[in-house]
């Protein structure tokens, strides 16, 4: 039974660092599709600007868009 501890942890443990070297680093050439606008959060601005508008009627509450708090001033 101990044995199989053994192996179990040595396979797992191989795994692990196996799967740790897959990353590889962005190439120069592959940065320009990252910096598309598409990439972004709010890929498109009027439509961001339209949902929150929809966002904000429905909650009857403005701000809280950004880092933190709600809109409710809870924080």
């Amino acid at each position: 039974m101990r044995g199989a501890r053994v192996v179990v942890a040595w396979l797992l443990s191989t795994l692990i660092a196996g799967c740790s070297g897959v990353m590889k680093p962005v190439e120069p050439w592959e940065k320009g599709y990252l910096a598309k606008p598409a990439m972004t959060f709010e890929g498109d601005r009027l439509d961001a600007a339209y949902t929150e508008h929809i966002y904000f009627s429905k909650e009857a509450a403005s701000g809280g868009g950004g880092v933190g708090g709600g809109g409710c001033g809870c924080n």
